[in-house]
């Protein structure tokens, strides 16, 4: 039984503005393949409806599967997916399937149908493609709405991430496969 619940879209947002490393998830129908890359640039942009931003490099077969099918999904991976992280986002998909190369389960999404990763993960989204604007053409950032979203119960509670054990705490690259995980959480007074 999962452990994820859905998230209310309006707090979707909340999933990525503390700036975790993310998974990128895409279906390619043509090929009928599934793909996932890490990245570390990933922003929300609005807040109803809820959309963000994700940059992935316009070379990359990610970024081909995303514009070719309208869709991507986005996963915040724990500290305990910090070797398949670092993995899916040094090689290719265009050779294999990475899910099946690193043992990565997947379930699919419930609104899209992308393969999304709960085990060793912390939340997930599901995305459509915005239509890209002269911004996009020119660089790397792909912009989405989120129509889907789901949070482990325990790692985001009312909205809020909750940082308080080492199994849930979120990863953030600081490259060469190194990461650092999200830490203490620590409550700010009220202005006087």
């Amino acid at each position: 039984m999962s452990r994820f619940r859905p998230v209310e879209l309006h707090h979707a947002s909340r999933l990525l503005n503390h700036g975790p490393t993310i998974l990128i998830t895409s279906y390619d129908a043509q090929s009928q393949r599934r793909n996932v890359m890490a990245a570390a640039w990933s922003m929300p942009v609005e807040f109803d409806p809820p959309r963000i931003a994700i940059v992935v490099d316009k070379g990359a077969w990610s970024r081909e599967i995303i514009e070719r099918n309208g869709t991507f999904g986005i996963v915040v991976p724990g500290v305990s997916a910090a070797s398949w992280t670092y993995a899916v986002g040094s090689i290719s998909g265009r050779d294999e399937d990475k899910f099946n190369a690193y043992g990565i389960p997947a379930i699919t999404g419930p609104v899209l149908g992308l393969p999304l990763i709960e085990d060793k993960c912390l939340a997930w989204m599901e995305c459509r493609l915005l239509p890209a604007t002269a911004a996009a053409a020119q660089y790397d950032t792909l912009f989405g709405e989120v129509v889907a979203a789901a949070a482990d119960e325990q790692a985001f509670m009312a909205g809020r991430w909750q940082f308080d054990d080492d199994k849930r705490n979120t990863l953030h690259h600081l490259g060469a496969g190194t990461f650092v995980a999200s830490g203490k959480q620590i409550r700010a007074n009220t202005p006087d």
